[in-house]
């Protein structure tokens, strides 16, 4: 991709959200230009992750102008500045006054639809930087690469390859903004990482340094990627999704090279045509030669066999809207993934291809890949935190050994707030994690909750809540210090945490706790650590360990 390439697309998507596409509603206040492009700037950033390009809804409320506008601006720049309970967070550390007024006048008027983006756009943005002859034919550096975590450094546009041995960073390479996911290749040898600017990147760990190979723009809007993991297809392919155009692009694994582009536009569950329905997550099997895709707004998951791409096949199994994020059960035969608008996680068994279940939880099921481990009482279970309450549901998952309690909800454990984003284990640790970083409270956004697995059988069974921004001694800030995403070393003994301010002018920070005695090992501080998030260690990663 040329220099620049990047950046002028997403300057111009943002200009295009801003003015070209749409006329503003009857009844809607204005903004200037200027204020305008800013505002969908900041939408794109902050807002359309959940509320869609256009506004019809997902995990967060339809903002088209027919609701928007009965609420009305001053009751707008309040939910904005204040967050609210269901999971949205306040904004009043992140954005200005003037930001807040004008991103409450922004939706209040018509949605703009942006460009699409076909198979003529990528090949015109795909680059290999260094062609596959050209690469190491054997590890040039002295790295433990499976202790390596990638962690994307949301607002500089930046992932840093972090020595989990070391704690120190080992590179950081410029990618796409606000990187959502690092996925590892089949070997463990290259990493792939998707900005939520449709940007991929794949990055070559046998390098010195880490070193990006080939990049793609698959899109204006993205959250997913993997690779084809089945035996004797390891890596000959890739997959990235995409949240506009909703669509699945097929790509070399090796070169990033687009082969095959799939519309995900269609009919709901409801029956009903939507105009965007986006990929929320892909995993990829180990037992067949299949991805699993998941649909948000239609309610679909889409078992992709890719032994023969130019005739390609898809079973579509109906769930429940709205599909989010979701990971493997620990035989990796069951896919498990939250419908969260719908208060729901769905099971597809993806042996017998079809829908396993449909679980009634608590409000808006957030799991990231979830967590599994075995209860004392009830047998392996997999685990979900929440954003609209403040428990951590528990699944059981063994219909064979455990048909009483397979695909329900076998308990609820206190989190210590709603607006959890990740839950997390490991099979050598006796602890289960979940986070609160969206509470609009500063301690709970601060803290993390923690239970021992072995005393799960107890129904008195109390957690420790850990206070684990004052561990990363910080100074003050004018943003919460939120605390996101618990992470484990390849051995299981550690968890990683990011202390995340949400501005990219004030100190962040990951925080390592040991995992046994819940104690801080270090800190690791650093200028060029922006707005740490997502820690994606790179055997838990490859391995589907979580």
């Amino acid at each position: 991709m040329k220099k620049g390439v990047s950046a002028f697309i997403f300057t111009a998507l943002a200009a295009a959200m801003g003015s070209a596409f749409a006329a503003p509603a009857a009844n809607a206040p204005s903004l200037t230009k200027e204020a305008k492009e800013a505002s969908a700037k900041i939408y794109f950033e902050r807002c359309a992750g959940c509320h869609g390009m256009l506004r019809k809804g997902a995990t967060g409320k339809n903002l088209e102008p027919a609701n928007t506008q009965k609420l009305g601006q001053g009751r707008l720049e309040k939910i904005l500045t204040y967050g609210t309970e269901g999971g949205m967070p306040n904004f009043d550390d992140i954005l200005s006054k003037d930001e807040i007024k004008n991103m409450a006048t922004y939706i209040q008027q018509q949605p703009d639809v942006p460009p699409e983006w076909g198979m003529k756009e990528m090949k015109a943005n795909w680059k290999v930087h260094v062609p596959v002859a050209e690469r190491p034919t054997k590890q040039m550096n002295n790295i433990n690469l499976q202790n390596v975590f990638s962690t994307t450094l949301r607002d500089s546009g930046e992932v840093a390859l972090i020595d989990g041995d070391t704690k120190k960073i080992w590179g950081i390479v410029k990618t796409g903004y606000a990187v959502h996911i690092s996925r590892t290749s089949a070997s463990g040898r290259y990493v792939y990482v998707i900005g939520r600017d449709g940007r991929l990147d794949l990055i070559d760990m046998w390098f010195e340094k880490p070193t990006i190979v080939a990049t793609l723009k698959a899109g204006l809007e993205a959250r997913s990627v993997d690779t084809s993991k089945f035996k004797g297809w390891e890596d000959k392919y890739a997959i990235v999704g995409s949240y506009w155009p909703p669509q699945y692009t097929i790509l070399d694994g090796m070169t990033l090279e687009p082969l095959k582009n799939v519309s995900t536009r269609g009919i709901t569950v409801d029956g009903e045509y939507h105009q965007e329905p986006r990929v929320a997550s892909i995993v990829s099997s180990l037992i067949k030669p299949e991805w699993v895709v998941t649909v948000k707004e239609s309610g679909l998951v889409k078992l992709v066999d890719y032994s023969d791409v130019k005739n390609l096949k898809e079973t579509t199994i109906e769930t429940a809207k709205f599909l989010h994020d979701g990971g493997w059960d620990a035989t990796k035969r069951y896919f498990l993934v939250a419908a969260n608008a719908s208060n729901k996680v769905v099971v597809v068994d993806t042996k017998e291809g079809k829908l396993a279940a449909l679980v009634d939880t608590k409000p808006k099921p957030h799991p990231g890949r979830g967590a599994n481990f075995v209860h004392p009482k009830f047998g392996p279970v997999w685990s979900t935190s929440h954003l609209g309450s403040d428990v951590i549901s528990l699944i059981g998952t063994d219909p064979e050994k455990h048909p009483q309690y397979a695909w329900k909800v076998v308990a609820e454990l206190k989190n210590h707030g709603s607006g959890s984003l990740f839950v997390k284990t490991h099979p050598n640790s006796n602890n289960l994690w979940a986070d609160a970083p969206l509470m609009p409270e500063k301690d709970a956004a601060e803290s993390v909750t923690v239970y021992s697995i072995d005393q799960l059988g107890n129904p008195d069974a109390k957690p420790e809540v850990i206070n684990v921004a004052k561990m990363a001694g910080l100074p003050e800030t004018k943003g919460v210090k939120r605390v996101v995403q618990a992470e484990y070393n390849e051995k299981g003994d550690e968890v990683w945490f990011s202390v995340w301010t949400g501005n990219k002018t004030e100190p962040s920070a990951v925080v390592v706790l040991d995992d046994k005695t819940r104690k801080m090992k270090t800190v690791i501080k650093d200028p060029k650590l922006v707005t740490p998030t997502g820690k994606f260690n790179i055997h838990n990663t490859q391995h589907d360990v979580y």
